[in-house]
């Protein structure tokens, strides 16, 4: 398994080397089939400035690669990724791409982010256990397959203190369900997932690994050139119908989140009380995320 970031590190499993810088690990396990591993861990694989730039460039490089045909995105740890890192992980790192300035910056930078990944020619499979939230979901959604344990968990619990940079819901759980998470920021099982129409299949998370592979390879039998406007071809379909316009225009109204008076309060709260306290005390009433038996989780 080789290393993909700005300097050599070690991976999460551990060796002698500092693993600051070394945001996600490759390898092929079949022919034609890359996978991309995030290697935060420990974080919950939170979506920190430099681990975003490492996947997209690895997902670009891989797209280059002649000798690749599918890539897979996956999280290593408990988690496929627990969203936006929102305890200072990206401070001293500069945006991984340009994104023109000026209101809404964020939440424009994200989408533009993880939709490049439509405009990819080779197909990307997520691969999802444990925790896949907000900015997680995000990235998952753009991917043209999606499997996931069954006992995954979907959602945006951020809907609870501002508004989502990214808004899939709609196109893919419904109105009503996606009106039930936007206004509870509940998430919903891996097996649910599958059942509203995010998900592809889901599986035993045991076996979701080797599922995913006979997938990735049966993709894989199919011509590089066919793949490429096949893929489009769906994506094409859905632009018609409004859906990378929708999103790209969800981006003002988070915009106007930022400046809600819930968003300031939640800003001080974690300033006076910290982040931990502060998202253990908004999920406390749902009952959900955060348990008196688990570490709180630091990502959404």
């Amino acid at each position: 398994m080789s290393q993909y970031g700005e300097e050599q590190a070690s991976p999460s499993s551990g060796t002698d080397v500092d693993d600051e810088h070394q945001w996600v690990l490759l390898d092929d396990p079949i022919p034609g089939i890359r996978r991309i591993t995030f290697n935060r861990a420990d974080k919950r694989n939170s979506l920190i400035h430099p681990l975003r730039g490492a996947i997209l460039g690895a997902l670009r490089d891989a797209d280059n690669d002649p000798d690749v045909k599918v890539s897979i995105v996956r999280g290593d740890g408990p988690s496929f990724s627990a969203g936006y890192d929102l305890a200072g992980g990206n401070e001293g790192y500069e945006l991984p791409f340009f994104t023109a300035s000026g209101e809404g910056q964020w939440p424009r930078h994200v989408t533009e982010g993880w939709m490049s990944i439509w405009d990819l020619a080779k197909p990307v499979i997520a691969q999802v256990h444990g925790y896949c939230l907000a900015g997680g979901s995000e990235l998952a959604t753009c991917c043209d397959l999606v499997y996931v344990a069954e006992d995954a968990q979907m959602g945006y619990p951020a809907t609870r203190f501002g508004v989502p940079d990214m808004h899939f819901h709609a196109w893919f759980m419904g109105m009503r369900k996606a009106m039930e998470m936007m206004l509870t920021g509940d998430s919903v099982s891996g097996l649910e997932a599958v059942e509203y129409g995010w998900a592809n299949a889901a599986f035993a998370a045991e076996d979701l690994s080797e599922k995913v592979l006979e997938v990735a390879a049966r993709v894989a039998q199919t011509p590089s050139d066919m793949l490429q406007l096949n893929k489009r071809v769906v994506h094409r379909q859905m632009e018609v119908m409004g859906m990378r316009t929708g999103i790209r225009q969800g981006t003002e109204l988070c915009s106007l989140g930022i400046h809600q008076q819930s968003m300031r309060d939640f800003i001080g709260s974690v300033q006076s009380k910290g982040l931990t306290a502060t998202l253990s005390e908004r999920d406390e009433p749902y009952d959900d995320y955060r348990t008196a038996d688990e570490q709180p989780k630091q990502a959404d």
